[in-house]
């Protein structure tokens, strides 16, 4: 038999990847989450954990633990949620983690149709932080966050993650953004070829932005020549207005009225949004009613980019 707080050092440690964050983020002391692996260990009777480097990490019997230890928390979730049934509708704190343009574009929207659903007893509470990181960063964010909205290129493949669920919520364009004095401003649409010898500002790599660039760069055969790299939006248009360079933006990113927006020809540019959780966490009714608010957020979106 297991015991439920050493399941949870376990499972912390598979979230943060040291002894130290695991001490940390339970308010224990580092010798004392050791401990807690060791006697887990001896309960398993296996090896739960090996040494690399300085630290330590998971053995195949730890992980398939982990695996089976999230399903015991993701249990106890639910068993409190549907406590809350006898009590009230779904209610309680949901941590949700954006990336900066995505939550700009989507959490009012979100927030309001939490606010509608209060009308009808759901009493959700959003903590919403913005966490500008890579689609990689998914399983570090979900230590700390119940919902993740994260954006990853439309041409790259999900990473399958057996701690992870993902869901898609909609694709958005990413257009080419120049000053209204380029010679480009005038076109309809953008070639990859007429941009060979532009001055970009790009975002850091690893985010979707970049990958079209490097899009770009495949269909032309000429490497871009990127002069600032920035991932506030904000800053890339107005270094834009200002004749600095030409950039890739996400379609409904641009706020400028400086700018004109051209649609790239002959190259599929675009980003998709999705939730990320762990398993089962929408059997947390507050987690679920914040799940459906997206899903309203996102519907007068995706029947715009659809008739696009």
């Amino acid at each position: 038999m297991f015991d439920l707080q050493r399941l949870r050092v376990l499972h912390e440690l598979a979230d943060r990847g040291t002894v130290a964050a695991t001490a940390s983020a339970l308010a224990m002391t580092p010798s004392a989450v050791s401990q807690q692996l060791k006697v887990l260990a001896k309960e398993a009777g296996v090896a739960l954990l090996e040494p690399d480097g300085r630290r330590v990490r998971l053995t195949d019997a730890g992980r398939a633990l982990v695996l089976r230890a999230d399903e015991v928390l993701a249990a106890l979730d639910r068993a409190d949620a549907e406590m809350a049934l006898y009590r009230d509708a779904p209610h309680g704190v949901v941590r949700i983690a954006l990336f900066p343009s995505g939550a700009a574009l989507l959490l009012p929207d979100v927030l309001a149709a939490l606010d509608r659903s209060a009308l009808d007893g759901t009493r959700v509470r959003v903590q919403a932080s913005d966490e500008d990181l890579p689609p990689t960063a998914v399983s570090q964010l979900l230590a700390d966050y119940d919902v993740v909205l994260t954006h990853r290129d439309d041409r790259t493949p999900l990473r399958p993650d057996p701690r992870v669920v993902v869901r898609t919520l909609l694709r958005e364009p990413i257009d080419v953004v120049v000053g209204a004095q380029h010679r480009l401003a005038g076109n309809a649409a953008v070639h990859p070829a007429e941009l060979a010898d532009e001055d970009w500002i790009s975002v850091r790599g690893g985010f979707p932005v970049d990958d079209v660039l490097l899009s770009i760069a495949t269909v032309t055969g000429v490497q871009p020549r990127i002069t600032q790299r920035l991932n506030d939006f904000r800053v890339i248009e107005s270094l834009v207005a200002a004749n600095r360079g030409v950039a890739l933006m996400p379609r409904w990113a641009v706020t400028d009225s400086r700018l004109v927006v051209l649609p790239l020809a002959d190259v599929r540019a675009g980003r998709v949004y999705e939730l990320a959780t762990r398993p089962h966490a929408e059997r947390r009714l507050a987690v679920a009613a914040v799940l459906d608010a997206f899903a309203a957020a996102v519907a007068p979106l995706a029947e715009t980019a659809a008739a696009q």
